[in-house]
């Protein structure tokens, strides 16, 4: 029995030893905490012009964005709980007016086979901001639409439509005024890469199918009253106090914020923490955020060039209207063996 327990001792040390050695950042984080000793958060973006696929688009623009307004501050309440930063703060900005600033091009990525859109943003404009409000870095943080294949079950698990969806989606990158990329949302450090969607748009309509009895089954787009109390059902708030956030929004905070968590030390680890006030910062070597050449989604009247088709990382496919039928797929599913 105790040799067992010493095992289980020597393999639980391992585990947090490996998963606290894990950098999330795109720099070395040493250098990322003596650099963003005071983070600012914009005002959570919408971007318009996505993709997203539903006739009443105005109202629904109009319901994201009094979403993000409600929910923003928990998020900023969360980064500064972590202990990570000197300070975390939101500068008073309009929203739509900063995007419509800062904003250069988005593009439909495609890495490690995840699907989702990557944004570019002015560096000067990016440089100002962060420099007018005194800060040493900013987070930029999107809400966008993008269509993406997508399995979805029935609500017995027996059956499933493997189609094109319509989901809203929420990426983030810190950026410093050289325009360095000094962390991201989702995240190319994450093993697997995950991007949990905001809210899927549409939904098969598998009791349609089933009382017509027919394979065939419809994709349809959810209301804007039923988008309304998906954003409405909310959880208590970690750190405000009798406040609630919006649960959607609870979970995809609880992915970004995991991945600025500090590192953890062991008692014996005898490296100086990091303080605050002014550092030495060292120039990183991060992803550098240029304003390059126009993609194949960028900003309006701009050209696609050479250059920038070959900056993609994989060619996507167009894509393609999500109203067609599909084919219902069944498949049996077994209890576990003892």
């Amino acid at each position: 029995m105790t040799r067992f327990f010493h095992a289980a001792l020597v393999v639980a040390l391992l585990l947090v030893t490996v998963g606290c050695a894990q950098n999330y950042y795109n720099v070395p984080r040493e250098s990322y905490e003596k650099k963003v000793r005071v983070l600012g958060v914009a005002p959570i973006f919408t971007d318009s012009d996505s993709d997203i696929r539903i006739p009443e688009r105005d109202a629904l623009l109009a319901l994201i964005k009094d979403a993000n307004r409600k929910n923003e501050a928990e998020l900023v309440a969360r980064l500064r709980d972590t202990g990570s930063y000197l300070a975390v703060r939101m500068p008073e900005v309009q929203a739509d007016q900063l995007f419509s600033t800062l904003f250069f091009r988005r593009e439909r990525r495609s890495d490690a086979g995840l699907l989702y859109n990557k944004y570019f943003y002015k560096q000067q404009e990016v440089k100002d901001f962060i420099e007018k409000n005194n800060l040493d870095a900013v987070m930029l943080v999107t809400v966008s639409g993008l269509t993406k294949s997508e399995k979805v079950y029935s609500s017995n698990y027996l059956s499933y439509l493997e189609s094109d969806f319509n989901f809203l989606i929420m990426t983030a990158q810190i950026m410093d005024a050289g325009g360095n990329i000094l962390w991201e949302y989702p995240n190319l450090q994450q093993r697997p890469i995950v991007l949990h969607p905001l809210l899927n748009l549409q939904y098969p309509d598998f009791d349609e199918a089933e009382a017509n009895v027919t394979d065939k089954v419809d994709v349809k787009v959810k209301t804007i009253p039923g988008v309304t109390r998906a954003f409405e059902k909310s959880v208590k708030s970690y750190l405000q106090r009798d406040a609630k956030v919006s649960a959607l929004y609870s979970a995809v905070f609880d992915d970004m914020v995991a991945l600025q968590e500090p590192e953890f030390r062991f008692p014996w680890d005898k490296r100086e923490p990091v303080k605050g006030g002014e550092q030495p910062r060292p120039e990183p070597v991060a992803m550098k955020s240029t304003t390059p050449a126009p993609a194949p989604e960028q900003v309006k009247g701009a050209a696609p060039t050479k250059a920038a088709q070959e900056e993609s990382q994989e060619e996507l496919p167009a894509e393609t209207p999500v109203s067609t039928p599909g084919e219902i797929k069944t498949e049996t599913l077994s209890p576990a063996p003892k």
